[in-house]
């Protein structure tokens, strides 16, 4: 696409307000955001920071050279509401002077702007260290050389003609308009981070991150009982490329209510679905309250799993230090310490990874230089560990951090993110179609919806986009108004059944908020199909 042509796609001025707070920075055309920067001129200005730094009495420093790359398109009914591509480029420069941190940036990336940021961020850190109580503690870290990762991707969805992704977007539309909806808008959103990480120890780290988000919204309205429904796409963003939107059949899961995909997603059945699912929630019957046995798809049981365990688990959360924006957590480091602390059954066994194919948070090094593994975070139901990075490792006993530093910005200092937490699978072979026809009572949820938790991460309320009732193992009809409601270690508790590797999915979030200033970071959580059995479950609508 010509520079030109891409301007007049993009109808700059109109429809702003629909762009996601991820595109960000100077609007650029496809053809730039394909053409990357030399590694070398990186490590030059990379250099400039860090003898700068050590010249002017930094014991530590690492510098970030980041490009941000965003494409979105955003459709409605029949028409495009808006295009954009959007690059921020820059570099964020830390050091450690005199015991503490320092931090500052630039996007001017010349010789002499370079120095001058990082003449800043040392001032500050010697500013800092007058009213530090402690000095920085950095957990050992062996310098790697000249490495480089990138997401294994098949196809960069920013090379895929312009043209070609709104047909699909303007295709999805007209089925949920066949399908009988009154309204439909559909997105794609696309995300490429080129990092560049260097440091004092001796590393010097280029990476090459993409992701993607497809999603919908399909309205239908009963104008003779004047209501309305709505279901969104079950859609997971992923760390892939185009390839995620060029469904295969054998990735499919069926003979359920709901086609699900394991690793690539097909947008068009799942509209096509949705509009059936919409009408079946306009005349499904409110829940009747009550315990029931849950079985929950892994595209709902994602966000179950980020609130419940994944930031509890945070340990600047359990240290306090996210207590003025986002709370503490129940997990404290005595339940830690005493190596028994019961978070859930002999079923929950919780990891974090950092380089599972696929995910949202998958990469080769996190933004201190560290490189990323896999750990146990709840084993058979105990609390093991929590997420660290270098300056928390030695508050656990850890001799090295975890990998979860992450900064969403060449401006944004670097701090503790979560890594993708999961639910492992079951052992023995189970499908979902074999767990729902030993349940008596229960309900099948699918989907993100409406939730809320507590400061702490332990009392929590979660509602699915559809619930289907189970009567006696079998599946009988949608119910609507469904929530359920527990706390943390109740319900993980509750849960006793897990499908087996077959049925494992990744779900996810593309802006997991966190830090003041704010930071969003991407993330993933896979989970099998699982069952939890005698959850307390209410009417969030009128009464029956």
């Amino acid at each position: 696409m010509k520079r030109r042509d891409f301007l007049y796609l993009t109808g700059i001025g109109t429809s702003a307000a629909i762009l996601p707070s991820l595109a960000f920075g100077k609007l650029i055309s496809v053809e730039e955001a394909l053409t990357p920067v030399d590694v070398a001129l990186k490590k030059k200005m990379a250099d400039v920071a860090l003898n700068t730094a050590k010249a002017n009495g930094a014991s530590y420093a690492d510098v970030r050279v980041g490009r941000y790359l965003n494409q979105v398109i955003a459709t409605r009914e029949k028409r495009v509401d808006n295009i954009a591509n959007s690059e921020s480029y820059g570099m964020g420069i830390r050091v450690i002077a005199n015991g503490a941190w320092g931090f500052a940036a630039t996007n001017n990336l010349d010789k002499d702007s370079i120095a001058k940021a990082t003449k800043l961020a040392v001032a500050i850190a010697k500013g800092n260290a007058k009213i530090m109580t402690e000095p920085v503690q950095l957990a050992p870290q062996k310098g790697f050389g000249e490495v480089s990762w990138k997401t294994p991707i098949e196809t960069n969805a920013f090379s895929v003609p312009m043209a070609e992704k709104v047909d699909l977007l303007l295709s999805v539309n007209n089925e949920a308009l066949k399908g009988g909806a009154k309204y439909i808008n559909s997105n794609l959103f696309m995300v490429n981070e080129q990092k560049y990480f260097a440091s004092t120890d001796g590393s010097y780290i280029d990476q090459d991150i993409h992701r993607i988000w497809p999603t919908f919204t399909l309205t239908k309205i009963d104008a003779v009982a004047g209501k309305f429904e709505t279901r969104n796409a079950l859609s997971a963003p992923m760390g892939m490329g185009y390839e995620y939107l060029q469904p295969l059949d054998s990735e499919k899961i069926k003979g359920g209510p709901v086609t699900m995909y394991k690793k690539r997603y097909d947008m068009l059945e799942d509209v096509r679905e949705a509009a059936v699912h919409v009408d079946e929630k306009l005349k499904a019957k409110p829940i009747a309250p009550g315990k029931y046995d849950l079985v929950l798809d892994p595209s709902h049981l994602f966000l179950t799993i980020h609130e419940s365990v994944g930031h509890p688990t945070e340990l600047d959360r359990v240290l306090g230090y996210e207590a003025n924006y986002a709370g503490t957590s129940f997990l404290t480091l005595d339940k830690w310490e005493s190596k028994k602390f019961n978070f859930g059954s002999k079923e929950v066994n919780i990891v974090a990874d950092k380089l599972e194919t696929g995910s949202l948070g998958a990469v080769g090094y996190d933004d201190e230089g560290v490189k990323c593994g896999k750990w146990d975070i709840i084993k058979d139901g105990i609390l093991v560990n929590y997420q660290t990075i270098r300056d928390q490792a030695h508050i656990i006993g850890e001799k090295a951090s975890q990998g979860c530093c992450y900064a969403d910005s060449w401006d944004s200092i670097q701090f503790q993110r979560m890594p993708n937490v999961s639910l492992s699978p079951g052992t023995a072979p189970l499908s979902a179609a074999d767990m729902v026809k030993n349940v008596e009572k229960g309900i099948y949820m699918f989907g993100r919806n409406s939730y809320s938790i507590d400061q702490q991460r332990y009392n929590f309320q979660f509602s699915a986009q559809i619930a289907y009732e189970i009567k006696e193992g079998k599946i009988v009809g949608m119910f609507k108004d469904a929530a359920y409601q527990a706390n943390t270690q109740e319900f993980w508790n509750s849960c006793v059944q897990r499908c087996d590797k077959n049925d494992y999915r990744l779900g996810g979030t593309f802006s997991d908020g966190k830090g003041q200033p704010s930071q969003a970071s991407a993330v993933s959580h896979g989970s099998p199909t699982t069952r939890f059995n005698g959850v307390n479950v209410i009417n969030t609508g009128r009464k029956i």
